[in-house]
């Protein structure tokens, strides 16, 4: 619990002390930085004696126990312990609050930037694709975002719509003469889902495959083959 005109350094050092109580506790220095996203950071400078912590200026006006949860997850993290399950929850309910989503989300929309390589590769050209795709199944009607291949080429993350930029980004692993065109196809169909069905808030948790998204997903030709394809790739 947060005491009266507790700085937030002062909860740092609160924290630090339950986290490691046999150490000696080091000069702490709390500074807000207008990051795009909820970064937070702590590191330890040579010889311990001095901790810097960077937090996301949005953290700055948040409530005291979640300041004293951020602490507890990042000394945690800090010093190989297991942090307390009770500040993860709080931490997380309040980035999930509808009022700190709207603020992150302006915020990255402002502060950050989407990195995309324009959607005429070398081999497949996205903004063609995507006029096809979109006559095919969506009988033209869908609206189209900023289309733009990954700097690199993940295999992860095949794709991904940015509903902050509005900017779908397709990985340039596809962007190849021997790559199946039905996998590019599928993908770029499944980000365009995302356009038409964005992701909600359902029971206190994000929705982002929704039973109509996941209903038309299937519509697909060969759905099931081109998934079992894909884990492959």
């Amino acid at each position: 619990m947060r005491l009266p005109f507790e700085s937030v350094e002062e909860i740092f050092l609160r924290v630090f002390r339950a986290v490691n109580p046999r150490a000696d506790p080091p000069e702490i220095a709390v500074r807000f930085y207008p990051y795009a996203s909820l970064k937070s950071t702590v590191r330890l400078e040579p010889g311990h004696r001095l901790m810097l912590v960077r937090l996301s200026d949005l953290l700055e006006e948040a409530p005291a126990n979640v300041q004293e949860a951020i602490a507890r997850i990042l000394l945690s993290k800090l010093y190989r312990k297991s942090s307390p399950r009770r500040a993860g929850e709080i931490y997380r309910n309040w980035t999930k609050s509808p009022q700190i989503r709207q603020r992150a989300q302006e915020t990255r929309r402002l502060r950050g930037h989407k990195r995309l390589v324009p959607p005429r590769g070398e081999h497949r050209d996205l903004d063609v694709l995507f006029k096809a795709l979109n006559q095919r199944f969506f009988d033209g009607g869908l609206r189209k975002p900023t289309l733009g291949w990954s700097p690199g080429k993940p295999r992860r993350m095949l794709g991904h719509y940015d509903p902050v930029h509005d900017a779908i980004a397709i990985s340039r692993v596809f962007d190849r003469p021997d790559a199946p065109p039905q996998l590019l196809e599928y993908v770029l169909y499944h980000e365009m889902l995302h356009v038409k069905y964005p992701s909600e808030m359902h029971r206190g948790r994000r929705c982002v495959h929704s039973p109509a998204f996941k209903a038309e997903e299937r519509r697909f030709p060969d759905f099931e083959e081109v998934k079992l394809m894909l884990r492959d790739l």
